[in-house]
Protein backbone atom coordinates (compact mmCIF):
# COMPACT_ATOMS: atom_id res chain seq x y z
CA UNK A 1 0.00 0.00 0.00
CA UNK A 2 1.25 3.48 -0.80
CA UNK A 3 0.88 6.71 1.19
CA UNK A 4 1.28 10.32 0.04
CA UNK A 5 3.08 12.65 2.45
CA UNK A 6 1.03 15.62 3.69
CA UNK A 7 2.12 18.83 5.38
CA UNK A 8 3.24 18.16 8.96
CA UNK A 9 3.64 14.40 8.53
CA UNK A 10 6.33 12.47 10.41
CA UNK A 11 7.21 8.81 10.04
CA UNK A 12 6.24 8.30 13.68
CA UNK A 13 2.72 9.63 13.14
CA UNK A 14 2.32 7.71 9.87
CA UNK A 15 3.47 4.50 11.55
CA UNK A 16 1.13 4.96 14.51
CA UNK A 17 -1.84 5.69 12.23
CA UNK A 18 -1.19 2.60 10.10
CA UNK A 19 -0.33 0.08 12.81
CA UNK A 20 3.32 -0.32 11.88
CA UNK A 21 6.72 1.00 13.01
CA UNK A 22 9.15 3.63 11.80
CA UNK A 23 11.77 0.91 11.29
CA UNK A 24 9.40 -1.09 9.10
CA UNK A 25 8.60 1.96 6.96
CA UNK A 26 12.31 2.74 6.57
CA UNK A 27 12.97 -0.87 5.53
CA UNK A 28 10.19 -0.67 2.92
CA UNK A 29 11.62 2.59 1.56
CA UNK A 30 15.42 2.28 1.18
CA UNK A 31 17.10 5.67 1.22
CA UNK A 32 14.19 7.55 2.78
CA UNK A 33 15.28 10.46 5.00
CA UNK A 34 12.83 10.90 7.91
CA UNK A 35 14.08 14.46 8.45
CA UNK A 36 13.36 15.67 4.91
CA UNK A 37 9.96 14.27 3.94
CA UNK A 38 8.49 16.17 1.01
CA UNK A 39 4.81 17.03 0.64
CA UNK A 40 3.46 14.90 -2.21
CA UNK A 41 6.19 12.27 -1.79
CA UNK A 42 4.79 8.75 -2.15
CA UNK A 43 6.11 6.05 0.17
CA UNK A 44 5.35 2.37 0.62
CA UNK A 45 3.69 1.11 3.79
CA UNK A 46 4.70 -2.36 4.96
CA UNK A 47 2.14 -5.13 5.33
CA UNK A 48 -1.50 -4.25 4.94
CA UNK A 49 -0.86 -0.67 5.96
CA UNK A 50 -4.49 -0.08 6.84
CA UNK A 51 -5.35 2.78 9.18
CA UNK A 52 -5.23 1.89 12.84
CA UNK A 53 -8.79 2.48 14.13
CA UNK A 54 -8.85 5.34 16.63
CA UNK A 55 -9.52 4.37 20.22
CA UNK A 56 -12.02 6.37 22.22
CA UNK A 57 -10.21 8.09 25.11
CA UNK A 58 -11.46 8.44 28.62
CA UNK A 59 -12.83 11.80 29.62
CA UNK A 60 -10.07 14.31 30.32
CA UNK A 61 -7.41 12.37 28.38
CA UNK A 62 -4.06 14.06 29.07
CA UNK A 63 -2.99 13.56 25.44
CA UNK A 64 -5.92 15.54 24.03
CA UNK A 65 -5.24 19.27 24.07
CA UNK A 66 -8.14 21.11 25.71
CA UNK A 67 -9.83 17.98 27.08
CA UNK A 68 -9.51 19.23 30.64
CA UNK A 69 -10.71 22.50 32.07
CA UNK A 70 -13.39 24.95 31.07
CA UNK A 71 -16.95 25.57 32.20
CA UNK A 72 -19.01 22.42 32.53
CA UNK A 73 -22.13 23.91 31.00
CA UNK A 74 -23.30 25.73 27.89
CA UNK A 75 -25.69 28.65 27.63
CA UNK A 76 -25.73 32.39 27.37
CA UNK A 77 -26.71 34.69 24.55
CA UNK A 78 -24.74 35.40 21.40
CA UNK A 79 -22.05 38.06 21.93
CA UNK A 80 -20.95 40.36 19.11
CA UNK A 81 -17.23 40.19 19.72
CA UNK A 82 -15.16 42.56 17.62
CA UNK A 83 -11.69 44.02 17.28
CA UNK A 84 -8.37 42.19 17.72
CA UNK A 85 -7.81 38.75 19.24
CA UNK A 86 -7.22 40.31 22.67
CA UNK A 87 -10.88 41.42 22.72
CA UNK A 88 -12.12 37.84 22.37
CA UNK A 89 -12.59 35.38 25.27
CA UNK A 90 -9.38 33.70 26.52
CA UNK A 91 -9.13 29.91 26.44
CA UNK A 92 -9.64 29.54 30.19
CA UNK A 93 -13.12 31.05 29.77
CA UNK A 94 -14.23 28.58 27.10
CA UNK A 95 -16.69 25.82 27.89
CA UNK A 96 -15.25 22.38 28.59
CA UNK A 97 -14.85 19.87 25.80
CA UNK A 98 -17.28 17.51 27.48
CA UNK A 99 -19.95 20.21 27.66
CA UNK A 100 -19.33 21.33 24.09
CA UNK A 101 -19.47 17.77 22.76
CA UNK A 102 -22.74 17.02 24.55
CA UNK A 103 -24.34 20.12 23.08
CA UNK A 104 -22.87 19.97 19.57
CA UNK A 105 -23.48 16.25 19.12
CA UNK A 106 -27.16 17.16 19.43
CA UNK A 107 -26.72 19.45 16.41
CA UNK A 108 -24.66 16.92 14.47
CA UNK A 109 -27.33 14.24 14.83
CA UNK A 110 -29.40 16.19 12.31
CA UNK A 111 -26.73 15.47 9.68
CA UNK A 112 -25.09 12.16 10.62
CA UNK A 113 -25.97 8.70 11.86
CA UNK A 114 -25.15 7.61 15.43
CA UNK A 115 -22.23 5.54 14.11
CA UNK A 116 -20.92 8.46 12.05
CA UNK A 117 -21.20 10.74 15.08
CA UNK A 118 -19.02 8.33 17.06
CA UNK A 119 -16.47 8.25 14.22
CA UNK A 120 -16.45 12.05 14.08
CA UNK A 121 -15.77 12.21 17.83
CA UNK A 122 -12.98 9.66 17.52
CA UNK A 123 -11.47 11.55 14.59
CA UNK A 124 -11.54 14.91 16.40
CA UNK A 125 -9.86 13.44 19.47
CA UNK A 126 -7.31 11.44 17.48
CA UNK A 127 -6.28 14.46 15.42
CA UNK A 128 -6.06 16.66 18.52
CA UNK A 129 -3.54 14.19 19.94
CA UNK A 130 -1.36 14.18 16.83
CA UNK A 131 -1.64 17.86 15.91
CA UNK A 132 -1.69 19.35 19.44
CA UNK A 133 -4.56 21.60 18.35
CA UNK A 134 -7.17 22.27 21.04
CA UNK A 135 -9.88 19.64 20.61
CA UNK A 136 -12.58 22.25 21.23
CA UNK A 137 -11.39 24.29 18.27
CA UNK A 138 -11.49 21.28 15.96
CA UNK A 139 -15.00 20.41 17.11
CA UNK A 140 -16.31 23.95 16.70
CA UNK A 141 -14.86 24.40 13.22
CA UNK A 142 -16.31 21.03 12.15
CA UNK A 143 -19.75 22.22 13.29
CA UNK A 144 -19.27 25.68 11.80
CA UNK A 145 -18.11 24.47 8.40
CA UNK A 146 -20.39 21.51 7.85
CA UNK A 147 -22.79 21.04 10.76
CA UNK A 148 -20.98 17.73 11.21
CA UNK A 149 -22.39 16.44 7.92
CA UNK A 150 -19.88 13.97 6.42
CA UNK A 151 -21.61 14.33 3.04
CA UNK A 152 -21.50 18.13 2.99
CA UNK A 153 -21.14 19.42 -0.61
CA UNK A 154 -17.74 20.62 -1.74
CA UNK A 155 -17.58 24.36 -2.35
CA UNK A 156 -15.31 26.04 -4.87
CA UNK A 157 -14.87 29.80 -5.00
CA UNK A 158 -11.48 29.63 -6.64
CA UNK A 159 -10.30 27.08 -4.09
CA UNK A 160 -11.79 23.60 -3.71
CA UNK A 161 -13.06 23.16 -0.12
CA UNK A 162 -14.37 19.64 0.64
CA UNK A 163 -15.27 17.66 3.70
CA UNK A 164 -16.26 18.14 7.31
CA UNK A 165 -13.92 21.12 7.72
CA UNK A 166 -14.11 22.39 4.11
CA UNK A 167 -10.34 21.93 3.90
CA UNK A 168 -7.95 23.22 1.26
CA UNK A 169 -8.43 20.68 -1.53
CA UNK A 170 -8.48 17.67 0.78
CA UNK A 171 -10.62 14.54 0.68
CA UNK A 172 -14.38 14.08 0.55
CA UNK A 173 -16.51 11.48 2.28
CA UNK A 174 -15.99 7.99 0.88
CA UNK A 175 -19.02 5.75 1.53
CA UNK A 176 -16.85 2.70 0.86
CA UNK A 177 -14.50 3.76 3.69
CA UNK A 178 -16.60 5.97 5.96
CA UNK A 179 -14.52 5.79 9.13
CA UNK A 180 -11.21 6.31 7.34
CA UNK A 181 -12.50 9.20 5.23
CA UNK A 182 -14.03 10.94 8.26
CA UNK A 183 -10.65 10.75 9.99
CA UNK A 184 -8.88 12.09 6.91
CA UNK A 185 -11.34 14.97 6.48
CA UNK A 186 -10.59 16.09 10.04
CA UNK A 187 -6.85 15.64 9.48
CA UNK A 188 -6.99 17.74 6.32
CA UNK A 189 -8.73 20.64 8.04
CA UNK A 190 -6.58 20.51 11.15
CA UNK A 191 -3.15 19.46 9.90
CA UNK A 192 -3.42 20.93 6.41
CA UNK A 193 -2.95 19.44 2.95
CA UNK A 194 -0.24 19.76 0.32
CA UNK A 195 -2.32 22.59 -1.13
CA UNK A 196 -2.87 24.73 1.97
CA UNK A 197 -2.61 25.20 5.72
CA UNK A 198 -4.83 23.78 8.42
CA UNK A 199 -5.51 25.04 11.93
CA UNK A 200 -2.19 23.63 13.15
CA UNK A 201 -0.05 25.67 10.77
CA UNK A 202 -2.18 28.80 11.18
CA UNK A 203 -2.02 28.65 14.98
CA UNK A 204 1.74 28.36 14.73
CA UNK A 205 1.84 31.30 12.32
CA UNK A 206 -0.38 33.68 14.27
CA UNK A 207 0.08 32.48 17.85
CA UNK A 208 -3.61 32.48 18.76
CA UNK A 209 -6.70 30.60 17.62
CA UNK A 210 -8.82 33.61 16.69
CA UNK A 211 -6.40 34.88 14.07
CA UNK A 212 -5.92 31.27 12.97
CA UNK A 213 -9.68 31.02 12.39
CA UNK A 214 -9.66 34.19 10.28
CA UNK A 215 -6.72 32.88 8.28
CA UNK A 216 -8.50 29.56 7.80
CA UNK A 217 -11.62 31.25 6.46
CA UNK A 218 -10.07 34.11 4.51
CA UNK A 219 -6.46 33.25 3.77
CA UNK A 220 -5.33 36.54 5.30
CA UNK A 221 -5.92 38.45 8.52
CA UNK A 222 -6.66 42.03 9.51
CA UNK A 223 -5.33 41.72 13.06
CA UNK A 224 -7.02 44.89 14.22
CA UNK A 225 -10.48 43.75 13.15
CA UNK A 226 -11.15 40.04 13.01
CA UNK A 227 -14.65 40.76 11.64
CA UNK A 228 -13.04 42.10 8.47
CA UNK A 229 -14.03 39.32 6.04
CA UNK A 230 -11.02 39.89 3.76
CA UNK A 231 -13.19 38.49 0.98
CA UNK A 232 -14.80 35.69 3.01
CA UNK A 233 -17.28 35.48 5.94
CA UNK A 234 -17.34 38.54 8.19
CA UNK A 235 -18.69 36.94 11.38
CA UNK A 236 -16.69 33.71 11.04
CA UNK A 237 -14.39 34.35 14.03
CA UNK A 238 -17.21 35.85 16.07
CA UNK A 239 -19.32 32.71 15.60
CA UNK A 240 -16.39 30.44 16.41
CA UNK A 241 -15.82 32.36 19.65
CA UNK A 242 -19.49 32.00 20.61
CA UNK A 243 -19.31 28.26 19.89
CA UNK A 244 -16.25 27.91 22.10
CA UNK A 245 -18.01 29.76 24.89
CA UNK A 246 -20.98 27.43 24.60
CA UNK A 247 -23.37 30.21 23.74
CA UNK A 248 -26.69 29.23 22.19
CA UNK A 249 -28.56 31.08 19.46
CA UNK A 250 -31.34 30.33 16.94
CA UNK A 251 -30.46 28.41 13.76
CA UNK A 252 -27.04 27.63 15.13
Amino acid sequence: MSYTIKAGDTLYEIAKAHDTTVAAIEKANPGINPKSLQVGQVIRLPGGGGPNPPKPPHEGDDNIVGAKGGRNNVGGEYVHYQGPASAYPPRDKWASYDALWKFNSGLIKNNASPQEIQWIKEAIETVSRSSRVDVRCILCIVVQESGGNPRVPTTNNGVRNPGLMQSHNGVEFNPAKPRESILQMVRDGTEGTQHGDGLKQLYKKYGNYYEAFRGYNSGSVNKGNLNDPVGATGDYVQKAANRLMGHVWPNQ
